[in-house]
């Protein structure tokens, strides 16, 4: 096996130290918020951006301004892209059914989809204004029924974003609030004074947002870890240059610390990429953002075969995977570990995030390893029920489950059991005793 790496990016042990820095910050900023609420989400968004307004929450009245500055084509745009989603999420939706079984006569299973009964939907918006993330969170959550939706985005250039506004608005948002990062995940999850925490939080953001949902997790839901993107381009010799390196240095803008991976079985293609990357941030309006993600986080890999790409695709387990070869089949059908595949040159990672329907929250940092992106599942709770409507069963089942609670010691559990015998079944059982077998009660 024969893997070659033309480029690397920091070492493990150099994420690893950011990591840990990241985390400082956030546990004390969290335990801030939880100390003082409002006061400190204020103090947080006045230094990190510098916006103060008398209240976060947006009113009736200010979010009808803000839409109406919206342009009709940008409103065509985005209600296109809005319902591709909606339209996806619908039919995930429409897959997942209730059920009920009698797995024998008189005794019943089943299980109910039922909605988190509130959702806090984070969409970024300080460097870049993330429309589509509020299609993603806020519109998916409407599909799946919550029946309260909070959002919060950062402002952009001090003010709400227009944009932004008006995909929350249409998508469903409840409460819509200008607020950012930690303070504003922290916020929905703590609660102050003036927000309810939520049940769960949704959305990616960068490492101090994604680190935030971490430590949060277990105070509430979170939908997964979706940090700083990253994208992967899985190419052979059918495709060339120019379309690996867009599509890398298309996600490399996203920030400073946005891994991209060229993984090819080409030296050739490999080469020249690197070579047409370098012509391409010399003219990248965004190259000042993608140049330094490149030159930290980007890698070149090639591999002999096409069985070692998919090996390491799989160990990497990149959020976006870009796949054009002359088997892209083959890889859908092959590979575990991901956040979504993009098949074909015609497609590309950027039709994902911002119109084509599938969600752009996914996973990062190895996730992809157990956990799928965000979907109209991640809002539902599927909740098992039992009953049993004969006396039969009941003095059966009962019985056998006396006999297994026994089996492990659980005296009070197997009297559960008993007092169903001994009333739906006509044997005596002595306390503290396991139900007789049925042969032996005969």
């Amino acid at each position: 096996m024969t893997i070659t790496y033309l480029k690397r990016g920091k070492s493990d042990a150099e994420r690893s130290d950011e990591d840990a820095k990241t985390r400082q910050i956030v546990e004390s900023t969290l335990q801030d918020i939880e100390a003082h609420g409002d006061a400190a989400v204020r103090e947080l968004s006045k230094k990190f951006d510098n916006y103060t307004p008398s209240s976060f929450r947006l009113s009736q009245d200010e979010i009808d301004a803000l839409i109406a500055k919206v342009t009709p084509r940008e409103m065509e745009d985005l209600k296109f892209a809005q319902e591709n989603v909606r339209r996806f999420a619908q039919a995930q939706r429409e897959s997942m059914l209730d059920i009920e079984v009698e797995m024998q006569p008189g005794v019943i299973l089943g299980h109910k989809n039922i909605p988190v009964q509130s959702v806090g939907c984070y969409v970024p918006g300080g460097k870049f204004p993330m429309v589509a993330s509020a299609h993603m969170s806020v519109a998916t959550a409407a599909v799946a029924g919550v029946p309260r939706i909070i959002a919060c985005t950062p402002p952009f250039n001090g003010e709400p974003n227009p944009a932004v506004i008006a995909a929350m608005h249409l998508g469903g948002a409840h409460e819509i609030y200008v607020l950012g990062g930690i303070q504003a995940v922290g916020a929905m999850a703590i609660g102050t004074e003036t927000i309810d925490p939520v049940h769960l939080l949704v959305g990616p953001g960068n490492a101090f947002v994604a680190e935030a949902k971490r430590q949060l997790f277990g105070r509430v839901g979170i939908d997964l870890f979706a940090g700083p993107t990253e994208t992967m381009v899985i190419a052979d010799e059918t495709v060339d240059a120019e379309l690996c390196a867009t599509d890398l240095l298309g996600q490399a803008e996203h920030g400073y610390n946005s891994p991209c991976v060229l993984l090819t079985n080409s030296e050739k293609l490999a080469k020249e990429t690197l070579a047409e990357i370098d012509r391409l941030l010399d003219i990248l309006p965004t190259a000042g953002t993608a140049r330094v993600s490149w030159e930290d986080y980007g890698e070149v890999i090639v591999c002999d075969t096409y069985d070692e790409m998919l090996a390491v695709a799989d160990d990497i387990a990149s959020e976006h995977v870009q796949v054009m070869t002359d088997r892209d089949d083959w890889f859908l059908e092959h590979m575990t570990c991901y956040g979504a595949l993009f098949l074909g040159a015609r497609t590309n990672v950027a039709n994902g995030d911002k119109v084509i329907g599938t969600n752009h929250t996914l996973p990062t940092k190895k996730a992809g390893r157990y956990t799928g992106g965000l979907w109209v599942g991640k809002y539902l709770k599927t909740h098992s029920y039992q009953k049993i409507t004969t006396d039969e069963a009941a003095a059966e089942i009962g019985a056998y489950g006396s006999r297994l609670c026994m089996l492990e010691g659980f005296v009070g559990h197997a009297e559960q059991c008993n007092v169903r015998v001994r009333r739906y079944g006509g044997v005596n059982v002595p306390y503290g005793e396991g139900a007789p077998a049925r042969e032996a009660a005969e």
